[in-house]
């Protein structure tokens, strides 16, 4: 199994992922919920979006994100 479903942290600050977890929208970091609204104000965030986005539209659902993986 994959190991985003399984970890018990968030990879960025540590915290349980019990309550929600979600992939970053810069790479493929596990964060938590808390973190999402984090990551939401960086001043990065609507090129990211806007690059996944995309990266979907052309059959992509494996984008490794602007920052790309560990």
């Amino acid at each position: 199994m994959n190991k985003f479903f399984i970890q018990k942290t968030c990879d960025r600050c540590g915290s349980s992922v019990d309550r929600g977890r979600i992939m970053s929208m810069f790479n493929t970091d596990c964060i938590c919920m808390i973190y999402c609204e984090k990551e939401k104000h960086d001043k990065d965030y609507d090129k990211s979006l806007k690059a996944d986005q995309e990266q979907i539209r052309k059959g992509n659902y494996n984008f490794k994100g602007i920052r790309g993986s560990k």
